[in-house]
């Protein structure tokens, strides 16, 4: 992708209802997958909103470190989180691949849209349900509520993600006083 491209996300059966869930469970559900440091991770497609190529946000003082600013998306305030900083990983220059991924979080009952900056965008997969491993158990040594469990595609493993549990209560909190 390049920096300057958007891509409207508007997935089949989004907001089909209980139904369309129903058949999801036991069909399987559409992952977006990114790279990120290496490894693959997946979200779940209808909470995906757009991808857009990276480009600089406004800075928000005495904000978290994985907290980049905010971006004027159309009209609305989004936050942007990067997701490298937030899961303690090394810090790299972006690059003409780098994305913002724009998502859709439930919290305490309200719909936010917030946004992830990710090395790169991998591709759409359809991910059977019986395929899905639950995540191991690592004990209160590391925080891993935010993997809602494992996917094995080819040689590869993907984490996939409950974009919910990506940050705690306080820090979406924080984030979304930001964008109001």
């Amino acid at each position: 992708m390049t920096q300057a491209m958007t891509t409207k996300i508007s997935p089949a059966g989004a907001g089909t209802g209980a139904m369309q869930a129903a058949q999801d469970n036991a069909v399987g559900s559409q992952y977006l997958t990114f790279a990120l440091a290496h490894e693959q991770y997946g979200v779940d497609i209808l909470r995906v909103q757009e991808i857009k190529g990276w480009t600089p946000v406004t800075h928000i003082p005495n904000a978290p470190a994985y907290l980049k600013g905010v971006l004027n998306l159309r009209g609305t305030i989004v936050p942007i989180v990067d997701l490298r900083m937030r899961f303690s990983l090394e810090e790299i220059e972006y690059t003409p691949t780098t994305v913002v991924i724009v998502l859709s979080l439930v919290a305490d009952g309200r719909e936010r849209t917030f946004g992830i900056v990710v090395d790169a965008v991998s591709d759409v997969l359809n991910i059977h349900t019986a395929d899905i491993r639950p995540k191991p158990d690592f004990g209160t040594a590391v925080d891993a509520d935010f993997i809602s469990g494992l996917a094995t595609v080819g040689d590869s493993m993907v984490m996939l993600l409950d974009i919910d549990r990506l940050l705690r209560p306080d820090e979406i909190n924080a984030i979304a006083s930001v964008s109001e």
